[in-house]
């Protein structure tokens, strides 16, 4: 028997290679603002930065799905735009327009990007994952993240969210040199920052490449599998026991290289690839996560049903852990996530 079999803790024993059944389940975004406890909590704290900043608010939210619903993870309440705040780079959150960031454009603003200080900054975060230790039920496994370097990285040259970070790519090919120091630098505070919430008490860690999948096959190889690999051999390098997942969105047939050169414990899914290739592909011992699309949870009822059961299908024998294939939309009812699960642990 394992030893995350012996700690009860069903989502650790997924991570380390069990095809444990019925499956663990949690969910991206399972804390937010399609909850009315959420809602009611955000009111009191108007500024996004500060209210995941302040470890009082973060750890009631992030509790708050936990309460509901019995899932088997509890995933930080953070923002993978954290790291660049702290790090002394201009962020802001615009109601109804998303994050507004200072676009990078030379090295000036790189050399300037300062990790001392970030330590300082993101310190709350740290508090907020030793209440969460403390206050969450014993079977369920603490998660924490961090945004992907390319991912971040794209946020800080676009200035901002984008369909295709065009400029960001453009950076990548006509001034690697640049977008290259700009990667290095978030590679050594992503490390870092994950670092502190795993010595904080993290029991696992996820890295959120959510615009992994605009980039070409080469350029995916480079900005994407590069610095995840690094990531993950320095994580595991001090802490060997905290599983690392990697959720490359829109990765496409670049998964199976994506698993096979980062060295990741677990692998996410975006919703457009069929569960069964991926459980085909992924290495014998990657567990594979998702990828059940937010919308069915969104219609709940016979449609739900259908893609739980289509799902376990496709991954049955396989170390897994159900989530969706993207985070929970503002619209979803409350009543089909509890629905979600039960239906996850009648179905396994």
């Amino acid at each position: 028997m394992k030893a995350a079999t012996i700690t009860g803790k069903p989502l650790l024993a997924a991570l380390a290679g069990e095809a444990v059944r019925p499956a663990p389940v949690w969910l991206m975004r399972q804390a937010g603002r399609y909850l009315p406890e959420y809602r009611a909590l955000r009111a009191r704290e108007p500024d996004f930065l500060r209210f995941c900043l302040t470890p009082k608010l973060a750890t009631e939210v992030t509790l708050q799905p936990i309460r509901r619903f019995g899932l088997d993870g509890a995933i930080l309440f953070s923002d993978i735009l954290v790291p660049p705040f702290a790090l002394g780079h201009g962020v802001r959150f615009v109601e109804g327009e998303g994050p507004v960031l200072e676009r990078v454009t030379g090295r000036a603003q790189v050399e300037a990007l300062d990790l001392p200080r970030a330590r300082g900054v993101w310190a709350p975060v740290m508090e907020t994952v030793r209440r969460l230790r403390g206050a969450l039920p014993p079977g369920v496994t603490l998660i924490g993240f961090a945004g992907a370097p390319f991912t971040v990285a794209a946020y800080m040259v676009e200035g901002g969210g984008s369909r295709d970070f065009a400029e960001a790519r453009r950076m990548a090919f006509a001034e690697p040199g640049l977008f290259g120091a700009l990667v290095a630098r978030l590679e050594e505070a992503t490390i870092d920052y994950l670092s502190a919430q795993a010595e904080a008490g993290a029991e696992a860690l996820m890295l959120f490449d959510s615009w992994a999948g605009v980039l070409s096959p080469a350029q995916f190889r480079r900005w994407v599998i590069g610095p995840t690999a690094r990531i993950a051999a320095a994580l595991r390098a001090r802490f060997p026991a905290v599983p690392l997942i990697g959720f490359p969105r829109g990765a496409g047939p670049m998964l199976g290289d994506y698993a096979e050169g980062t060295g990741l414990q677990a692998v996410g899914l975006d919703t457009v690839l069929p569960a069964a290739w991926a459980a085909r592909i992924l290495p014998a011992g990657v567990t594979g996560q998702g990828n059940l699309d937010p919308m069915a949870l969104v219609a709940g009822g016979d449609a739900l049903a259908e893609e739980v059961t289509t799902l376990m299908r496709a991954v049955a024998g396989r170390p897994w852990v159900v989530n969706l294939g993207h985070g929970i939309v503002p619209q979803t009812p409350p009543e089909h996530v509890a629905e979600l699960v039960a239906l996850v642990r009648a179905a396994s």
